[in-house]
């Protein structure tokens, strides 16, 4: 019985004796014949005999004439990407952006020894003929260049930008991949590629609007970089982004800047990914250097690892050079050693244990002194660094385990796979120190910080999967289990804790330390070598697969032949002569339904492209189908794929429901029908209140009405009841006792203290359900919201002046539930912010509009002003009445309004706009006394002296009529209405009357 590498069995049809010859080595022996399709090997038997010379031995790499033939055809169809010429990228130039109002800098050239002059001179040449530079008269920016001698004796210019460009450029951002994630990708991979893209960064163009920023200042003048020279600060995140552009959409395919590696779970896959790497680069015009790049190879190298189908291994050359550094001198030189070691960090359990006593070096204000313990910790890591360890590649596929623990000074995890035969292999692992403070914690607190480091340094592995966490310190198993509630006395960073981990999915189990030893290492020897080399009768170096589908076409066949409904549909699609529909049994209609679809192939029957599964074989197939567990929709795609039988979605539903594995893994019920909370009447009436933080270094309690809406947020220096009480208590006395308070389940909230203090406010406390925070959700959702807010606002000012800030602005926006702002429903009006300056006040409004009147009134208008005792004529609005009547003024009631006394009607309210001058008693005397030309009518002088201005006042000896009492208006005796005796006296000249003049536009 022969047994193959994974330790199937594996019968052989027989044994013949054959004679091997190789070279001058003869031999007669076994060779035994077993019934699978796979070429000869030697096995241990035959070595023994016939000695192979190792040393001459090249790797050989087991690729089928056919696929050699293939690769050389795609090598061959995409010759043109190994071209020795320099590549030009398309569709895709860079860009370089520099600071506003940033300054030129204009650097000389720095000497060159004059051993390197002529290759210098050489490499510019043969640059400006491949139009990578172009030499310039004159430029505001010059970069010195920095020769770098290559392995083959030529130079590199290298322009140090660091002193010019990169001081003032805006700097692409652009994320670099990272290598845990290409790593984690790779799983299933049986065979790789590398390829390396010639003179990378030199095969893409920039703007020229940009050009003028990469000038270099040489011996032989200036130049300027047409490509995107190596040294620019932007360049590592142009050329990830283009090549990430360049790649897009293609599977198995990665890229680390210029390093491209494919893998694929099989040869057919891995050449047609290959293909369509290649015809990608082509399409874009990049070339690609082709005694660098490696095919169809069962490991590679590639950023400092060795990957193969088994996983990750170290690199020998890396692990060398760290192997045989020597002891370092200084803190510079330790921080090189470490950060060469830190690189594979994943390899190294309990690496930061095993480093305490050279990270106690690195502290600020520590004398350096290389000790024992220094000296032992340097061996200990190199010693570890050489182990044979190999991580697994990351397989979405199979189960994840996580161990942790802890130690006096460090904390340690370690993330594995579990296997199907049980083994454990690793994935990653790592380890962190601990501060002096997280020292002092109790010995359960640093076991749960062991798990909380551990989810967080693997999350990216971890979130969304469900996993297994593994500890030897039993307390915590009910601590943070996903099933239990946290015990109200346990400290609050252990309630923390077990907050952060209720975000993922994970069953905790407890491990006794002896079987805990790669997560225990961190104070005991490190994890041993885990896998056993499995021995076989005749060891074999050839993997076959050998299970085969449990189901095959030859039982579907059979099946098929042996069942009554389905024979007859056979007989019926060969024929052709189907049944009318009504003739046809319950059996038959669903297949008449789909009868232009029916086929026949190899006795099998068809549905398009799906076989026909006889009802016997149901079962088998609907496991087949759930093997890996999938839900109904994807089981449902899958079935589409290959199978097809009458009522083939109900039993795929009932069978994926009915799954006892997925029934015990299944996600929580649905949510159930919301109930909010009944709307108060009235502000202030139940309030909901939650701690937010810590957050910049504070925490902050959060106060929300529930009928308006209105938050309030203190920072606090302090959690604790007694500070929670304080601050309610300033909020009472603002806005009044509230009937309801609402929270979570918080310490300081379920503590006697808060009690007894709303008990004697009479404030009924009601307490959200244990890890239900939407029963809290007003508190909850502003808690988002304010947070959200800070940190979008950070750096704009003190954390208090952005809190009112952001409290201002939320307080005045209507809010989403009540459309109203909650300052107008708590206050009852709008608060006054920055933004009321946008918006013209209504006052603002009346007072330019009565300005703009009064102008108006002004242009036509005089401002007439009269005194008491003087006559005047008032408008009369007794009906049958003159216009005017004759009145005297009494008394001046306002800037426009006078009272008048017009005789027997009494005294009258009037506007100075309803009053006119009437001429003065005296001086119509003195007019009828004067002598009247004879062309002028007494009636013409009447009417001018009523129609016009009065003359100019006398000199001041004479006494105006407004000085007499007021009792002198009120006499009985009736006003004189006009001159009565004008008879005699003739002027001797006209009268002359003077009027304003006229301007044109005062209308």
């Amino acid at each position: 019985m022969l047994k193959t590498y994974t330790g199937e069995p594996l019968a052989p049809e027989g044994v013949i004796k054959v004679q091997v010859k190789l070279n001058k080595q003869c031999a007669d022996l076994p060779l035994y014949v077993v019934k699978v399709d796979a070429p000869p090997l030697f096995g241990r038997e035959w070595l023994r005999v016939i000695k192979l010379n190792w040393k001459d031995l090249k790797t050989v790499h087991a690729i089928e004439r056919r696929e050699k033939d293939n690769l050389k055809t795609v090598l061959k169809r995409h010759s043109a990407v190994f071209s020795t010429e320099l590549g030009t990228m398309k569709q895709i130039k860079a860009t370089l952006t520099v600071r506003p109002n940033s300054v030129p800098k204009f650097c000389p050239p720095r000497n060159v020894p004059y051993a390197l002059r002529p290759r210098v001179e050489a490499e510019l040449k043969r640059l400006t003929e491949l139009g990578v530079i172009s030499p310039l008269e004159n430029s505001e920016w010059a970069t010195p260049v920095v020769p770098v001698i290559k392995k083959d004796g030529t130079v590199r210019l290298c322009g140090d930008f660091k002193v010019t460009l990169n001081q003032v450029l805006c700097v692409d951002r652009y994320p670099i991949p990272r290598i845990e994630d290409i790593f984690a990708s790779l799983a299933g991979g049986q065979h790789f590629s590398k390829l390396d893209l010639s003179n990378a960064y030199l095969q893409m163009e920039v703007e020229e609007k940009c050009r003028k920023l990469l000038t270099i200042s040489t011996q032989k003048g200036l130049f300027r970089f047409n490509r995107l020279p190596f040294g620019v600060a932007s360049s590592p995140g142009l050329f990830q982004k283009a090549m990430d552009q360049v790649l897009l959409g293609l599977p198995y395919t990665h890229c680390y800047l210029d390093d491209i590696l494919i893998s694929g779970p099989d040869e057919q896959t891995h050449l047609k990914a290959l293909d369509s790497v290649l015809g990608r680069l082509e399409e874009y015009g990049l070339h690609l250097k082709q005694e660098k790049c490696l095919f169809f190879q069962e490991s590679v190298e590639y950023l400092g690892h060795i990957i193969d189908a088994a996983g990750l291994h170290k690199s020998p050359e890396k692990v060398r050079a760290i192997v045989e550094a020597p002891a370092p001198c200084d803190v510079s030189q330790l921080r090189s050693f470490l950060g060469m070691l830190n690189y594979y960090g994943r390899f190294i359990p309990d690496l930061a244990t095993v480093l305490k006593p050279l990270n106690e070096l690195l502290n600020k204000g520590k004398q350096w002194q290389w000790t024992v313990d220094c000296e032992s910790a340097f061996q200990k890591a190199k010693a570890l660094l050489v182990s044979q360890e190999v991580l697994t590649h990351y397989n979405p596929e199979l189960p994840l385990r996580l161990a942790c623990d802890a130690s006096p000074y460090g904390v340690g995890a370690v993330l594995s796979h579990a296997m199907p035969d049980g083994e454990e292999r690793p994935i990653a692992y790592a380890s962190r120190t601990l501060s002096k403070a997280e020292q002092n914690y109790a010995q359960i607190e640093r076991e749960a910080l062991a798990i909380v480091f551990g989810v967080r340094k693997f999350h990216q592995y971890l979130y969304g999967n469900k996993f297994t966490l593994l500890t030897d310190h039993r307390p915590l198993t009910s601590i943070l289990s996903p099933v239990k509630s946290t015990p109200s006395m346990a400290a609050a960073r252990m309630q923390r804790w077990a907050l952060l981990l209720s975000a993922h999915e994970y069953t905790i189990q407890y491990r006794k330390g002896a079987l805990h030893a790669n997560a225990d290492g961190l104070s005991r020897l490190p994890l041993s070598h885990t896998h056993k080399e499995k021995l076989g009768a005749v060891e074999v170096f050839y993997t076959s697969e050998l299970d085969t589908l449990p189901v095959s076409n030859t039982e579907i066949k059979r099946d098929t032949l042996s069942d009554p409904t389905l024979s007859r549909v056979q007989e019926i699609v060969s024929t052709g002569r189907f049944p009318a529909a009504k003739d046809a049994g319950e059996e038959l209609s669903p297949y008449l339904l789909s009868r232009h679809d029916l086929t026949i192939q190899q006795g099998c029957l068809m549905w398009g492209m799906r076989v026909i599964v006889p009802p016997k074989l149901h079962p088998r197939v609907l496991k087949e189908l759930h093997t890996a567990h999938p839900g109904v929709v994807r089981m449902k795609s899958l079935a589409r794929s290959y199978v097809w039988w009458p009522g083939i979605d109900s039993q795929i539903e009932l069978h994926a429901k009915s799954c006892p594995p997925c029934q015990s893994v299944q996600k929580a019920p649905g949510l159930a029908p919301l109930h909010p909370w009944m709307w108060p009447f009235s502000p202030w009436e139940r309030i909901h209140v939650d701690f937010a933080g810590p957050f910049e270094g504070h925490m902050y309690l959060i106060t929300v009405d529930a009928h308006s809406k209105w938050p309030e947020v203190h920072i606090m220096d302090s959690t604790t009841a007694s500070k929670t009480i304080q601050v309610l208590r300033g909020l009472f006395s603002r806005h009044g006792i509230p009937h309801i308070l609402v929270s979570d389940n918080g310490p300081q909230f379920c503590s006697e203290e808060f009690s007894a203090f709303l008990k004697s406010n009479g404030v009924k406390h009601i307490c959200s359900a244990p890890y239900h925070p939407a029963t809290n959700g007003l508190a909850e959702r502003f808690v988002r919201t304010f947070k959200q807010a800070l940190k979008s606002s950070k750096g704009t000012g003190m954390v208090q002046q952005r809190l009112d800030t952001f409290l201002l602005a939320y307080r005045n926006i209507p809010h989403t539930t009540t459309t109203e702002t909650p300052a107008m429903l708590f206050l009852g009006r709008r608060l006054r912010s920055r933004l009321d300056f946008l918006k013209p006040s209504v006052a603002g409004t009346v007072h330019r509009s009565q300005d703009a009147q009064q102008q108006r009134r002004h242009q036509h208008s005089k401002d007439r002003q009269f005194d008491v005792g003087d006559p005047v004529l008032v408008r009369d609005y007794r009906k049958g009445e003159e216009k005017w009547t004759q009145g005297t003024v009494v008394e001046k009631t306002g800037p426009v309004s006078y009272r008048v006394n017009v005789g027997v009607p009494g005294v009258w309210k009037r506007h100075v706009d309803q009053m006119l001058t009437r001429p003065d008693p005296e001086l119509q005397q003195t007019a009828v006394n004067l002598s009247l030309p004879e062309d002028l009518s007494q009636s013409d002088i009447c009417t001018t002296l009523h129609s016009k201005t009065p003359p100019p006042q006398e000199p001041d000896d004479r006494v105006p009529q407004h000085t007499e009492s007021p009792q002198t208006h009120q006499s009985t005796e009736p006003p004189q209405t006009g001159v009565t005796a004008v008879t005699e006296t003739v002027r001797r000249y006209p009268v002359r009357i003077t009027q304003p003049p006229v301007r044109y536009g005062t209308e």
